[in-house]
């Protein structure tokens, strides 16, 4: 069971440049759509079966993260070049800034014994599910040819900015609360 839920996490490493690849280059849209739908299902089972067959590693714990950002980078950009939108390319920038911020505020608080001020909230995994939704909207959009599901997108991607800023405001408070 190890083994696959490290391999659910490792697949989400790659689903990112495949989907890249199939939206800017081969054109493959609903391919890339099931792509992602499969990844944000993997995002959620990897940790879902880790904490129930009690088998969360510190390689999970680190590789996780990085998996979501990695994928999150890659959609960002496909979607803003695909779409020649400047605002995908500069929300997905915030957002992902927002990322590298709580990365850093991770690791102040693992080297100052303070875990617990960036523990994943309930309004993060908010943030990351509106992200996945906007994402797959836009993916779907693209796919069916549907303009509105697109346009629609947006406002899903900048609730999940205003989420990203919410939710980085409350790591950055609780990381030094304790230490001020």
């Amino acid at each position: 069971m190890n083994y696959f839920i490290h391999v659910l996490t490792f697949s989400r490493l790659l689903a990112g440049p495949i989907i890249f690849y199939m939206l800017l280059y081969s054109h493959q849209y609903y391919l890339a759509l099931t792509i992602f739908i499969y990844a944000g299902l993997s995002d959620y089972f990897d940790g879902y079966l880790a904490r129930k067959y009690s088998l969360e590693s510190e390689i999970g714990e680190i590789l996780d993260p990085v998996a979501d950002k990695i994928l999150t980078l890659f959609l960002v950009i496909a979607l803003a070049e695909y779409l020649n939108s400047h605002f995908i390319a500069f929300t997905g920038a915030l957002i992902i800034s927002r990322e590298f911020w709580v990365s850093g505020l991770r690791d102040y608080n693992s080297r100052n014994n303070n875990i617990k001020a960036t523990s994943v909230s309930v309004l993060a995994k908010l943030k990351t599910t509106t992200q996945f939704i906007s994402f797959s909207l836009f993916l779907l959009g693209i796919a069916a040819g549907a303009a509105l599901i697109t346009f629609c997108a947006n406002f899903v991607l900048f609730l999940s900015m205003l989420l990203s800023f919410q939710t980085g405001l409350a790591y950055t408070q609780a990381s030094f609360k304790k230490s001020a």
